[in-house]
């Protein structure tokens, strides 16, 4: 008598092994992702960068001073000059700054507001010429022009106004006294239109020095 052996499993134990395999291959091909998944949270968030803090700037009339020679009131006077990071961004992608020193020859009143017997406008133009390297100042005035290799030192130039006419001494009258005035702004009226209208809004763009007052006697 012979006997034969039937290999096939019954139909619902073939399908238990079958989910099992699945099973096991899902377990199987998971774990990378799991181990990805705990390097990532276990590593530490990237650094943020350093917050670049957005320089004002400012200008300052350090000192300022009248001599009488031949006739002539001449003006001395130290301005300090620190441009905004705004303007500095514009200044180096070629947009000129011009910066307007304004003087003003008072006469005090007792019952009313001082008259202003004479006033002074001087006009300067800072440029970057990035084709050269090189910084101008150029007084618009009367059209001189100095080159300078860095901004520290067309700043430190355009801040020294030596031995400048101011006024005929003969103009005034020698039995009163006077006061002087003196400021320094950057003139945003001379910008170009959508760069002129952001220096309206922005802060940084409105830069002037106060006025710095002294004495003067018509002798």
């Amino acid at each position: 008598m012979s006997v034969t052996r039937n290999n096939k499993l019954p139909p619902t134990a073939l399908a238990a092994l079958t989910r099992a395999l699945s099973l096991a291959g899902l377990l199987l091909l998971s774990l990378p992702l799991v181990s990805r998944a705990q390097d990532f949270a276990a590593s530490p968030p990237p650094p943020v960068p350093p917050k670049i803090e957005e320089d004002p700037g400012y200008f300052a009339v350090r000192e300022a001073s009248t001599a009488l020679q031949d006739g002539v009131y001449f003006l001395d006077a130290r301005i300090e000059y620190r441009l905004s990071s705004d303007a500095r961004r514009a200044l180096q992608s070629g947009v000129p700054l011009t910066i307007r020193v304004e003087v003003e020859l008072l006469k005090p009143r007792r019952l009313w507001f001082d008259s202003e017997e004479a006033a002074l406008r001087q006009r300067y133009q800072l440029e970057w010429h990035a084709l050269s390297e090189r910084f101008t100042v150029q007084n618009l005035n009367s059209g001189d022009q100095s080159s300078f290799s860095t901004l520290l030192g067309a700043l430190d130039s355009l801040g020294r106004i030596n031995h400048l006419p101011l006024i005929d001494a003969a103009l005034l009258d020698p039995s009163h006294e006077y006061s002087l005035r003196m400021r320094a702004v950057l003139d945003v009226e001379k910008l170009t239109g959508p760069l002129r209208l952001l220096a309206f809004w922005r802060r940084d763009w409105s830069l002037g020095s106060d006025w710095y007052k002294w004495s003067l006697r018509g002798d």
